[in-house]
């Protein structure tokens, strides 16, 4: 499934490095589901890497039909990070999360 990258990254408590609007991204996952719209999505922390809103660190919310080249990195992730919330409104159906 799509959303197996993210979700293995979150149950090993390691950062998860994707492609994503053209930018690398090194990422802590913190929930994967699925938009009313039906959309694969996932909220994440963004440690680093590019962003075409110029805002390179912080809480992003990434579609998974607009990223490739998924990688874990042995980095360990330091999620939960403050502000996360479990009930994510933008999610009706979760895969996985924190």
């Amino acid at each position: 499934m799509i959303t197996d990258p993210a979700c293995a990254a979150l149950r090993e408590g390691r950062v998860l490095e994707i492609r994503y609007d053209g930018y690398f991204r090194a990422v802590e996952v913190h929930a994967v589901g699925f938009t009313k719209d039906g959309n694969a999505v996932m909220r994440v922390w963004q440690v680093r890497g590019g962003s075409a809103s110029n805002e390179r660190v912080g809480w992003k919310l990434l579609r998974f039909d607009e990223a490739v080249n998924f990688g874990l990195l042995e980095e360990p992730s330091q999620a939960p990070r403050q502000g996360y919330n479990r009930n994510d409104p933008i999610m009706t159906q979760f895969v996985c999360r924190l």
